[in-house]
């Protein structure tokens, strides 16, 4: 055996333990490995088939590798600013339009997407909380079992949403665990807001009555 075939031999090895990767990131660091081995393989083999393809292969996966980098970073970023960055979700998402008055979902609506405020504003009507740019809407159908929607979100100012389906979410998540992880922290936040409001409303009940009673004595 020449000991250029060690080449080719390693690429394969890499090639196949691409098939056992968990997440994208490291499929994709795998996959440069491979791709660098087969072209020592093919320009020292004068194997030239092999050597186009992965000279073809070798910057796709370096591409890839950097947008899943960058949607690291800005997951991050997402977490410790409860804002979620909007440029990396585009690629992922379509445009939706809204005008005001316009009824995103009602209460108890079958939930099968997610929404990112672009601009304009809306409000989550139970809450009763203003939903702007960057807002996250919706993500709490993701992980409920019924999938339903926990809110009704009107448009109070016209503007525009980036949309994601709940399967296009799972398959980022799939790829970036870390993008599941700020939703939960994210769903987390929304829960105790909404039972801090809840615990609020049952406070003020008392303290109302109480009013009522001692003016009507």
């Amino acid at each position: 055996m020449q000991w250029m075939e060690s080449f080719g031999y390693f690429g394969a090895m890499l090639t196949l333990a691409t098939f056992s990767m968990t997440t994208m990131l490291h499929l994709r660091m795998v996959g440069i490995a491979a791709n660098l081995t087969f072209i020592s393989y093919g320009a020292l083999g004068h194997v030239y088939p092999v050597l186009v393809l992965h000279l073809i292969l070798l910057p796709l996966n370096g591409w890839r590798l950097r947008q899943l980098l960058q949607l690291t970073r800005q997951i991050q970023e997402a977490s410790s600013t409860g804002r979620l960055s909007v440029e990396w979700l585009k690629p992922f998402s379509r445009r939706k339009y809204a005008e005001a008055g316009d009824v995103l979902f009602r209460l108890g609506d079958p939930a099968h997407e997610l929404l990112v405020v672009l601009g304009g504003r809306f409000r989550a009507v139970e809450a009763d909380v203003a939903l702007e740019s960057g807002e996250v809407i919706g993500e709490l159908g993701l992980i409920t079992k019924e999938h339903k929607r926990t809110q009704t979100v009107v448009c109070e100012e016209a503007g525009s949403l980036l949309l994601l389906t709940y399967d296009e979410v799972r398959q980022m998540y799939y790829q970036n665990p870390k993008f599941g992880f700020y939703f939960l922290e994210l769903a987390a936040e929304r829960l105790t807001r909404d039972a801090g409001r809840i615990a609020a409303e049952r406070n003020a009940t008392p303290s109302a009555v109480a009013s009522a009673q001692s003016i009507g004595s």
